[in-house]
């Protein structure tokens, strides 16, 4: 089972050992993210594999809606970290009792998560590429009347 210390993150402070956070404010609280925000919790565990196996499972709790049954608050909605923390141990604890068929589904997660970044990378190559290709034909068009 894999160990895990979850807290609110202070702005500023930094961990040594391998980290998390995950989102706590919006409507994508849960949302696993490798760099810090304000409204966020750090998950703090032992082993580097640990990290990226907790990593994506929160992503898929997130992804599944697990974490929006505990959202409380009407204009910003928020999870509690305690909410937070037990959803996640709970998806360990119901992990651990299918470990190969989780290990496989984190795997293909984690795929599908690395080629989504690599498609988002290239549309936004082509949204600067279009853009270039607009202004260089205004600048061809301007350069004729004049």
């Amino acid at each position: 089972m894999s160990y895990f210390e979850m807290k609110t993150h202070q702005i500023g402070r930094t961990y040594s050992n391998p980290h998390f956070f995950i989102l706590n404010k919006g409507l994508n609280s849960g949302k696993p993210l490798s760099n810090p925000c304000p409204n966020c919790f750090v998950v703090i565990t032992k082993t580097e594999a640990d990290k990226n196996t907790l990593f994506h499972l929160s992503m898929m709790l997130q992804i599944g809606g697990f974490y929006a049954y505990y959202l409380k608050g009407s204009v910003i909605p928020f999870i509690s970290v305690d909410d937070c923390r037990n959803t996640l141990k709970n998806g360990v604890k119901s992990s651990h009792n299918f470990n190969d068929q989780m290990q496989k589904h984190i795997k293909a997660v984690e795929v599908i998560h690395k080629k989504e970044k690599e498609l988002q990378n290239v549309i936004n190559k082509m949204a600067v590429l279009k853009v270039a290709y607009i202004r260089n034909c205004f600048k061809l068009m301007q350069s004729k009347e004049a």
